[in-house]
């Protein structure tokens, strides 16, 4: 009877042995990837099926010791996109994906665009991104609504600058975030001139006057005296007169504006009606947006493009005074 007892004791101690060499020589056995290796761990996974998961992936193959090490570690795995390199060793790997740094997608909107363009920079990185979904929720009254904005759609209020995107992001995550931003922004400038924001009426009309300030130049400096010079139309009761808001209309960014387009009963005709548009015509940065709310004091009324090569404008007080500044931009462009 001793005997069988100290088989089975030395039998236990000799499987004991070998699993504690096991599992040594595995935390020291690196991953299997030969290249970093992109993963998806969905939201409330075990380590039993993020073990699964990295058996699938190429990347750890003992699923069971994988297991075993988070229980004793009690390891708190996140979700998300990650990113594993080559040849991690256990420890490391677990580190990773409790650590939760998920990678990111980096995307840059310019200033300006119009919502219809920016799927040309978003494809870059989201090649499954649709145009045709994007603008769709971009016009869906229901769905802007649901995002805190109080308008018909989202023009205006897809905040232009750098995000830091999730890995895998589609359409309507993309609007959500760049609408936060811009909602984000908002609660930041409204204090910034309570005067000209009731003036103008709120933030979907701040964002409908940087809009046009936006479009009209790309120069910084002159912002602010292209925003005064608005804002003393508005109060002289006398049209905008901004060439982009008909370009809007007929998605007509470049080339000539021709005269029956000038003539358009479209609202967004600021060369025809007076007062605001019903809403931005592009996405305005947080530079027109500022120099909308912090305009230069002027007592211009007109401006023109000098068209030498400067991206600069001629300001004037008069119809007068600007009839002969448009003779020399076009003299100007006759050089050119």
């Amino acid at each position: 009877m001793k005997k069988w007892i100290l088989f089975v004791f030395l039998l236990i101690l000799i499987l004991t042995a070998f699993l504690f060499f096991f599992a040594q020589n595995s935390l020291k056995t690196p991953s299997f990837n030969q290249k970093p290796v992109i993963i998806e761990i969905p939201v409330g996974s075990s380590p039993k099926k993020v073990s699964k998961i990295l058996h699938k992936k190429n990347i750890w193959k003992e699923e069971k010791l994988f297991e075993v090490w988070c229980k004793i570690k009690k390891c708190a795995l996140k979700a998300g996109w990650f990113e594993i390199p080559p040849h991690q060793k256990l420890p490391d790997l677990v580190e990773i994906l409790e650590k939760g740094e998920n990678i990111v997608q980096k995307v840059t909107i310019p200033e300006g665009r119009a919502s219809w363009e920016m799927p040309f920079y978003l494809q870059k990185v989201y090649p499954k991104l649709q145009s045709a979904v994007w603008d769709s929720l971009i016009q869906n009254k229901e769905f802007t609504q649901s995002l805190g904005v109080k308008a018909s759609n989202l023009e205006g209020y897809l905040l232009p600058e750098t995000y830091l995107l999730p890995y895998e992001c589609d359409e309507a995550c993309i609007i959500k975030t760049m609408v936060k931003a811009n909602l984000k922004l908002r609660e930041e400038l409204k204090d910034m001139n309570p005067a000209i924001w009731n003036k103008l009426g709120g933030w979907h009309q701040v964002l409908t006057l940087a809009s046009v300030v936006e479009e009209e130049t790309g120069n910084p400096k002159e912002r602010p005296l292209i925003a005064g010079v608005f804002h003393n139309r508005l109060r002289l009761d006398m049209p905008l007169g901004a060439d982009p808001t008909v370009r809007f209309i007929f998605k007509n960014l470049t080339g000539p504006i021709y005269k029956s387009q000038l003539n358009s009963d479209n609202p967004y005709n600021t060369r025809k009606f007076k007062g605001l548009m019903p809403g931005p015509i592009s996405n305005p940065g947080r530079h027109a947006i500022e120099a909308t709310l912090r305009p230069d004091t002027t007592k211009m009324l007109y401006f023109v493009a000098k068209d030498d090569g400067s991206g600069e404008h001629f300001f004037s007080k008069s119809l007068e005074e600007h009839n002969r500044y448009k003779n020399i931009a076009a003299q100007n462009r006759a050089k050119n």
